[in-house]
């Protein structure tokens, strides 16, 4: 039995549960990093989001995991997508770390409406 699965056993997490929440957590973050880098750098393509994506949501899938300090884990995110954004792009540190505050922003605000609106339904009768 690997790692991922003691621990996901042990905290009571099916494998599955740690791998969907994985791809949709990467499928916000690729769609996010698309939204800021085409705000930020004009038309750019799709799929150099869909490589920026999946890194910061492993990092964070990883960490969670495994309970290790989520500031580390945000610092180490943010340093990926940066180095991702840079290499993908080919803009200059400081455009790259421009996109990089913008995908932050973007992930944060988005999350915060997308939660909301859960929490919203879920309390409204049926």
């Amino acid at each position: 039995m690997d790692v991922l699965s003691l621990q996901t056993v042990a905290s009571g997490a099916p494998i599955t549960a740690v791998a969907g929440t994985f791809a949709l957590f990467a499928l916000f973050l690729s769609l996010t990093a698309h939204i800021a880098a085409r705000n930020v750098l004009g038309d750019v393509e799709v799929k150099k989001a869909f490589a920026v994506g999946p890194v910061p949501a492993a990092i964070a899938v990883v960490f969670t995991a495994f309970e290790l300090n989520s500031f580390l884990a945000l610092g180490l995110a943010i340093a990926f997508d940066f180095g991702l954004v840079r290499f993908l792009y080919g803009r200059s540190n400081r455009l790259s770390a421009y996109v990089v505050f913008i995908h932050f922003v973007v992930s944060v605000i988005l999350g915060v409406v997308l939660f909301g609106l859960a929490v919203i339904l879920s309390t409204a009768p049926f």
